[in-house]
């Protein structure tokens, strides 16, 4: 059986085309729920960063010790009253200007020269005077040797190892270098100087080949006998004695007297 229209309330009949009315209240409360959606998610965009830290039983997601420090807000600090009263002091210090250590070391050079020297001087005139026998000038007044010869030479200049070297020697107390030559050949009447240049400048350089014991080997600074196969009879240094040694370099030359 059909229900009557008095069953079912009343019959809207619309026109085709005609829009559907909607009931105004449910419009408003729908208005409503969408402000009221909006409002909570501006809400919760507008909370700072520590307002949400959701946390579990066992502690995680708990807020972190950053998190409560900014929630604390700002610190303060006591500051004892006298600290205010200290005083600054400045350290008694001053540097040495660089042109004072310079000059300081230039003094102390100067001065250990100075004690060389001395030293050097003390230790000729102890060996002088220690030694009686004749000097170079004596021998030139009086030659004991009066026929010249290279293997002469060398022979007499062989009797002097174990001399000790001392600078300026020109005795069998000590000799240097040259006082050693020049001590040899005042025995034979030749006259030499006190020095290495001069000695090399008093005779006639030969060549290597044709050197023979008793001519002399002329270094810079330095110079003594000839002594065969690339050897040399010399006072070497302080320290040192007379004594054949090989020539140690090859910066020398050969230099024959008598002719």
């Amino acid at each position: 059986m059909r229900a009557t229209q008095s069953e079912v309330g009343p019959r809207i009949v619309t026109r085709p085309g005609a829009p559907v009315k909607r009931s105004r209240r449910r419009s408003a409360v729908g208005h409503v729920a969408m402000m009221t959606l909006a409002t909570g998610l501006v809400a919760t965009m507008a909370l700072p960063a520590y307002a949400f830290a959701p946390a579990d039983a066992e502690g995680n997601f708990a807020a972190t010790d950053a998190t409560e420090l900014t929630k604390a807000g700002a610190q303060k600090v006591a500051v004892d009253e006298t600290a205010a009263t200290v005083s600054i002091a400045q350290d008694a210090f001053a540097a040495t200007p660089q042109s004072e250590i310079d000059a300081a070391d230039a003094a102390d050079a100067q001065e250990a020269a100075e004690a060389a020297r001395a030293a050097a001087a003390t230790s000729m005139t102890t060996y002088a005077e220690s030694f009686t026998g004749p000097s170079a000038a004596d021998y030139l007044a009086d030659s004991p040797y009066p026929s010249f010869s290279l293997p002469s030479v060398y022979d007499v200049a062989l009797q002097y190892q174990g001399v000790p070297y001392v600078y300026g020697g020109a005795t069998p107390a000590g000799f240097d270098c040259s006082g050693f030559v020049m001590y040899v050949y005042a025995q034979f009447g030749i006259s030499l100087p006190h020095s290495s240049t001069g000695q090399g400048a008093a005779g006639t350089r030969i060549a290597l080949a044709d050197a023979q014991p008793g001519d002399l080997v002329i270094m810079d600074g330095h110079d003594g006998f000839y002594a065969g196969n690339g050897n040399i009879l010399h006072a070497p240094y302080e320290g040192a004695s007379v004594r054949v040694q090989p020539i140690w370099t090859g910066d020398y030359y050969i230099v024959r007297l008598g002719i």
